[in-house]
């Protein structure tokens, strides 16, 4: 990282006015950078704005908008290298956007393509920081991951469907959000005992979280996991989500550049929690979908497939701290047995690696036949000192703007070290208590609550479920979790990755948020994630947009093939 300062160090025997040779030269060569950049943007601002296109040149300027990206921020990364070099006080005139011309985030570049042109700006928030001089080599890269990761979902923030006020918004079936018991949640959090304002509650909290809240978390998961014994309190430390928590158990078992092993496909934000601050590697143990002699089940995880994965990063010069496991599984809602979750905690323990286990949809199986057994739950754990579980109120509650993530573990040191992170990351006071009063109302829980949101799960489930069977679209079916695994790799043609973020993009086109597969680090192309914990009504909306950009997709592969036929 470049150190700034007001004026740059100037040799013995250099006079402070005069610009020393190489300093000249590092500010031509920022300036051609810039002048560069410019010309690259309106280059691709030309590409992307022609209309009228055929089918193959559409797809070809689809295409090179991904790699706009990429060279976007390899310039960036000239532009700040070489700025380090070159004279303080330095003033390149680079025009930027003005208000009116950045858009929408997303619009700038795929809507034009649907025959739809919006303003694109010239340069983009990360490229215009560099010209500002304003972010170090760390706030480039974070600010090029962030913008990456979320830009699209920024999109649907600032436009959301409404079914009166913006019947023309974005449908979210890409963020895991279970929004079918709002009406629940809602009454019972506007109850009497949820409003509290003592002193306490307005003041600092322990960083831990307020032991009233872990005492509490630690008797819920007592009692739903149905550990042998009395969780202790003392274990649990509270943070504002369970990327939080994972984001710090990263930090406090990994140095940077260490990894973690995790069966693929998984959760994509603990990509995003485990760089942010740790630069911690996930190195992905790929599942397979088809069933084979080894293979019994679709993404079946098995240990020689970890003891693979483990070797060839070993191979690597990779030192992997651990193993990372989602249970139910996001996003195939696969559910581990206790027999291969003590196959798994068993070969993390003869390598001495450390288990991180995210249960945050245990309360999400809504199939009455499948009983959910936490890792909690077992007598003897292989090694105790290093399993660590992750939970939180944000899938099986729907509350995921509470913003509350628990960890539990039996290592005391690994519990102190996330500690210190409640002081950047803890919950408000008030937050503590609506949620230590909703924990603890086990009678609501049990008897109103979970046997509702299950019925509902399981109903919106049916209906998705039957959809796609419509549209005869395979799908991974299991009973957990608020999503689902869909393969449409028969609208792919080749079957590449390249147009899985075309079929992506026409999703995206129609206002329709969905998750591709490549985001879960899935080796295969061709699968989505669909949410289907939604009411209803917007449910079925957000299906005929889906018929609709596959309808699309299909005209577009059938026109296609017959100008591949003619060229032959």
């Amino acid at each position: 990282m470049s150190h700034r300062s007001d004026t740059l160090p100037v040799p013995s025997g250099q006079r402070r006015g005069r610009v020393p040779r190489d300093h000249s030269i590092y500010t031509q060569l920022l300036e051609i950078t810039l002048h560069l950049q410019q010309a690259m943007t309106e280059h691709f601002v030309q590409l992307t704005s022609r209309q009228g296109l055929s089918l193959e040149e559409r797809r070809h300027t689809e295409a090179i908008c991904e790699h706009e990206a990429l060279l976007s921020r390899l310039i960036c990364r000239m532009i700040n290298l070489l700025q380090s070099g070159a004279t303080s006080g330095l003033e390149l005139q680079v025009p930027l956007p003005s208000e009116d011309s950045r858009g929408d985030v997303r619009y700038g570049q795929r809507a034009q393509l649907s025959g739809q042109p919006d303003p694109v700006p010239q340069l983009s928030d990360c490229e215009a920081a560099f010209v500002s001089h304003d972010l170090s080599n760390r706030g480039i890269d974070i600010s090029v991951f962030y913008q990456s990761s979320f830009q699209d979902y920024n999109a649907y923030q600032k436009d959301k469907y409404h079914k009166d006020k913006n019947t023309l918004g974005f449908i979210n079936l890409g963020t895991s959000e279970n929004k079918l018991c709002m009406d629940l949640m809602t009454e019972r959090l506007q109850e009497s005992d949820m409003n509290c304002t003592e002193d306490t509650l307005l003041q600092y909290p322990d960083w831990r979280g307020q032991p009233f809240l872990r005492e509490e978390v630690a008797r819920f998961l007592t009692y739903y996991c149905r550990a042998p014994t009395r969780l202790d309190p003392e274990n649990v430390v509270v943070l504002n989500g369970c990327c939080s928590v994972f984001s710090a158990l990263a930090m406090v078992l990994c140095d940077p550049g260490e990894a973690f092993l995790v069966p693929a496909p998984f959760y994509g934000g603990f990509a995003f929690s485990s760089r942010l601050y740790a630069k911690v590697e996930l190195i992905p143990v790929h599942l397979e979908s088809e069933v084979t002699v080894t293979n019994t089940h679709p993404f079946q995880l098995t240990v020689d497939k970890l003891e693979e994965a483990l070797l060839e990063a070993r191979l690597e010069g990779k030192k992997v701290r651990g193993l990372v496991l989602i249970n139910p599984q996001n996003p195939l809602g696969d559910i581990y047995s206790p027999e291969s979750l003590m196959k798994y905690l068993e070969f993390a323990k003869r390598y001495n690696l450390h288990v991180i286990i995210d249960e945050i949809y245990m309360l999400s199986v809504f199939d009455e036949s499948i009983t959910f057994h936490s890792v909690l739950s077992m007598k003897s754990l292989p090694d105790s000192n290093r399993t660590h579980v992750i939970w939180g109120t944000s899938k099986d509650f729907g509350i995921s703007g509470f913003r509350f993530g628990a960890l539990y573990t039996h290592n005391k040191e690994v519990a102190s070290a996330v500690s210190a992170f409640g002081y950047l990351h803890s919950i408000s006071g008030i937050t503590q208590h609506k949620l230590c009063q909703l924990l603890q109302n086990t009678e609501w829980i049990d008897k109103v609550y979970v046997p509702t949101n299950c019925y509902r799960l399981r109903e919106a489930h049916k209906y998705i479920t039957a959809e796609l069977k419509a549209l005869e679209i395979p799908f991974h079916n299991r009973s957990s979790g608020l999503y689902v695994w869909i393969n449409l790799k028969k609208y792919l043609d080749p079957c590449t990755f390249e147009e899985e973020w075309l079929l992506y993009c026409r999703f995206l086109d129609n206002k329709l948020l969905l998750s591709r597969g490549k985001t879960y680090m899935c080796k295969e192309p061709g699968w989505f994630r669909l949410i289907f914990a939604d009411e209803l009504p917007r449910l079925k909306l957000a299906m005929r947009r889906f018929c609709d950009v596959l309808q699309e997709q299909k005209e577009a592969l059938i026109v296609k093939q017959l100008e591949d036929a003619m060229r032959e």
